[in-house]
């Protein structure tokens, strides 16, 4: 007999809604999965062999074909289990229904017949809404995450049994969606507790105010992986959208916790300088985002930036240029989004002490040069923000003061981000990084004297059309910082000293 039931496949970060068609007829008994199915998914079989049995239904001794349509979408995850298994009893007519249309179904099955959280759950419940499917069977540790999209009915089942039950006889749930509510307060640590480093907690709280990326360069000790980690801190709460997105890619890449809601605070992601360009960016067989698209929306931290590969490196450029990845496969791309502030920390040499008046550099200026050119000129020509970093006195460090909060911080960032929005509010670019350039000069409308400073640096430091903007993209920011709607000589200055 025939029996179909509805599930999704997600690639990247979009779902595409799959028809399970099962149909068990007389033979020799076998069970094909045909439709695409990757290694999990054909494993699949002896999970729901098992788990239709430890929940003491009948597993038919018959010749069973799965189909997965449609056929040309690759169909990935352990998340069919649960579709298939009931599409399976519906045709051995267990459940009433032969043709379950209305409700879209995923889990993953244990062997006793129990139901796991599944991978992906936020963006297949968006594509069940937008398909027009009237509900969602899933599980329960994924009913938080789904209940973000409304205009659904959820079954959330946390066995086989339930899930039989649930067809037979619906009665959904009604789910109330988590609040954002305000992030966990200095996740990371307080700026407060930082000494000194008022150049470069400046340049952060730029960095943070106009979406720039920034390069931290100054000896060991000094502080720069300290004040990279509190960078997200400083960034505003999450707005409902973006709180969408980054929950999104962080389902799809199966780090959502059990019963959690939307993503709250800013991400900060900081790979081992050992990483490969694939997990950096994302990619695989089965695309799956990388820790840039992790780092959405937050702050992505690349501690001893020389000690990368240089393929990884240079695989950011065109990301920090975008704002996305697309990873090409032979029948679809993949898109994943990948706006992101860029922190980078790095030693001035390979020893780490060149300019450190206290510790002598041992560092010939061949190997200064060297170490210095693993960061290429165009991978530099994006970094909006660089900054020296000294070795505090000791006379600092024993200083019982404390400095700035964190909070005090992200109060001026988010009136500067406020300001920004107010400007360009039918572009959708909420901060200066991301302004188009015929906004950006409308934006930075400079007078005789203030023009003449700039394109007297530029002529002096050789800059490049990019740098020239991202100057007056910095200028701009600092401007907002200041809450003055011009911007004036003394931003642009700033704007040049920190353009290394």
């Amino acid at each position: 007999m025939l029996a179909r039931v509805r599930s999704a496949a997600v690639f990247g970060i979009e779902a595409t809604p799959v028809s399970i068609e099962v149909d068990v007829t007389y033979g020799l008994p076998c069970f094909t999965v045909v439709g695409l199915p990757d290694a999990i998914v054909r494993e699949s079989r002896d999970r729901i062999r098992s788990a239709i049995r430890n929940s003491g239904f009948e597993f038919p001794s018959h010749r069973i074909i799965v189909n997965l349509a449609p056929a040309d979408v690759r169909k990935a995850g352990a998340a069919f289990d649960l579709p298939i298994a009931l599409a399976v009893l519906a045709a051995s007519g267990v459940i009433q229904r032969r043709d379950v249309k209305d409700v879209l179904i995923l889990g993953e099955l244990s062997l006793d017949g129990g139901i796991q959280a599944a991978r992906g759950v936020l963006p297949i419940a968006v594509a069940a809404r937008r398909q027009q499917f009237g509900g969602l069977l899933l599980p329960v540790a994924n009913t938080q995450e789904a209940a973000v999209v409304d205009g659904l009915q959820f079954f959330p089942v946390r066995s086989l049994t339930e899930a039989v039950g649930s067809l037979n006889d619906p009665h959904p749930v009604h789910l109330e969606p988590e609040a954002v509510g305000a992030p966990p307060e200095n996740v990371h640590g307080d700026f407060a507790e930082v000494r000194g480093q008022r150049l470069a907690k400046r340049a952060l709280e730029i960095a943070a105010a106009g979406g720039h990326n920034a390069l931290l360069s100054g000896p060991p000790g000094s502080g720069k992986t300290m004040m990279a980690k509190r960078a997200a801190g400083i960034l505003p709460s999450l707005t409902f959208d973006e709180a969408l997105e980054v929950t999104a890619i962080h389902s799809v890449a199966g780090l959502l916790g059990p019963g959690t809601g939307l993503v709250r605070a800013r991400p900060f992601r900081a790979p081992h300088h050992t990483v490969s360009d694939v997990a950096l960016v994302g990619g695989g067989p089965n695309p799956r985002p990388g820790e840039i698209s992790l780092a959405h929306h937050g702050v992505l931290f690349l501690d001893e930036m020389p000690e990368f590969s240089r393929h990884a490196l240079e695989v950011l450029r065109q990301p920090l240029e975008d704002g996305l990845v697309r990873v090409s496969r032979a029948l679809r791309t993949a898109v994943f989004p990948a706006r992101f502030v860029l922190v980078g920390a790095m030693n001035p040499c390979p020893c780490g002490f060149l300019g450190d008046p206290r510790r002598a550099c041992r560092c010939t200026p061949a190997h200064i040069d060297r170490y210095a050119s693993r960061l290429s000129g165009p991978l530099r020509d994006r970094i909006d923000l660089t900054v020296s970093v000294s070795a505090l006195p000791t006379i600092e460090l024993a200083d019982a003061a404390e400095a700035e909060p964190t909070a005090a911080i992200r109060t001026r960032v988010e009136y500067a981000r406020a300001r920004q929005t107010a400007r360009e509010p039918s572009t959708g670019a909420s901060t200066n990084a991301r302004l188009s350039p015929r906004a950006l000069r409308r934006a930075c409308a400079l007078d005789a004297r203030t023009e003449r400073l700039l394109l007297d640096a530029a002529d002096r430091l050789g800059l490049t059309a990019r740098s020239f903007d991202r100057i007056l993209r910095v200028s701009r920011t600092i401007a907002d910082l200041a809450g003055t709607p011009r911007v004036e000589f003394d931003h642009v200055a700033e704007a040049l000293q920190f353009r290394g």
